[in-house]
């Protein structure tokens, strides 16, 4: 019996300190998946036979390393190169665009590539919702919260829309929507099941 505890503390804490290095080695696993990216990106990148597509993931791995002005400097020539591509793609490489800027802080622009991912793919939920964040921070609330309702119109579910428009109302004021199963009205755009 008096042995029984050391064990248990010991035990736990092996399996604490297992379950760290596992994360750890994870996190580590995905950083130098993403500097090999950046390197093998960089080089094909200085011969300037990148096309869009190697572009945009040299961009989006820049994005995910927080390297804003260099990932919108080469989502700025993807854009360029991927006039001729489907409208889909076009929309993904304006929203990454979009988002570097925005992280720069310059809505004014990241609102411009928004849109513009917009009229290539309409109902893109990714980018209603950056739109929407970006016009928050323009202080354009209404047309803000108008994005979020659409998203959560194409997406019932979307986690980042429902924050932002209860964050949104509850700065005005307005009350909230219930979000119990029990008070859901059918067609709300908090129903998330139909």
């Amino acid at each position: 019996m008096d042995l029984l505890l050391p064990q248990a503390y010991l035990l736990g804490l092996i399996v604490l300190l297992a379950g760290a290095a596992v994360v750890v080695g994870r996190q580590i696993l995905r950083v130098r998946k993403d500097e090999r990216a950046l390197i093998r990106l960089e080089e094909k990148g200085k011969t300037g036979s990148s096309s869009s597509a190697e572009l945009y993931e040299l961009g989006s791995v820049q994005l995910r390393k927080r390297l804003y002005s260099q990932a919108a400097a080469n989502l700025k020539l993807a854009a360029k190169r991927a006039e001729g591509e489907p409208a889909e793609a076009q929309a993904v490489i304006q929203n990454a665009l979009g988002f570097a800027l925005a992280a720069q802080s310059n809505y004014a622009t990241a609102i411009k590539h928004y849109r513009s991912a917009l009229r290539s793919k309409p109902n893109y939920p990714v980018a209603l919702n950056n739109l929407a964040y970006a016009l928050e921070r323009q202080r354009q609330p209404d047309e803000a919260k108008s994005l979020y309702e659409k998203v959560l119109q194409l997406d019932g579910a979307n986690k980042t829309a429902r924050k932002r428009l209860q964050s949104l109302e509850r700065k005005r004021g307005v009350p909230l929507a219930p979000l119990g199963d029990s008070e859901k009205k059918p067609g709300s755009p908090f129903n998330t099941k139909d």
